[in-house]
């Protein structure tokens, strides 16, 4: 997913400055908010995929990282755009939706910066 997410940011003329790897969706929040910090970074792009489990903790994980990468984009002022596939989906669902999610993630951030940049 990082390979396509790069592969893109380069076609749309994007610098990846930094990479940040992490165990989980649950710990992007905290990683969001490190590379947000840095004022040589304009957006976060957050990748990865919640695979479906026995219980409701793919959708509990989902949901709280999703909504705290909203508000650390609120708080720092700078686009975190959400390519992070899932809740439901099995392994196969999220291999296939891989190039698609990372695509769509890095136009969000970099048509994002663009626009406020106009302002």
């Amino acid at each position: 997913m990082l390979d396509y997410a790069k592969r893109h940011a380069d076609f749309l003329e994007a610098e990846v400055v930094e990479e940040l790897v992490v165990p989980g969706a649950f710990e992007l929040p905290i990683a969001a908010k490190k590379l947000a910090s840095n004022e040589n970074i304009d957006a976060v792009i957050a990748l990865g995929a919640v695979i479906e489990g026995d219980t409701q903790h793919d959708e509990i994980v989902m949901m709280h990282a999703s909504r705290k990468l909203m508000d650390l984009s609120i708080e720092s002022g700078k686009p975190i755009a959400l390519g992070v596939s899932g809740p439901g989906e099995t392994r196969l669902q999220a291999l296939e939706r891989v190039n698609e999610y990372a695509r769509r993630a890095v136009e969000a951030a970099v048509k994002t910066v663009k626009r406020t940049s106009e302002e």
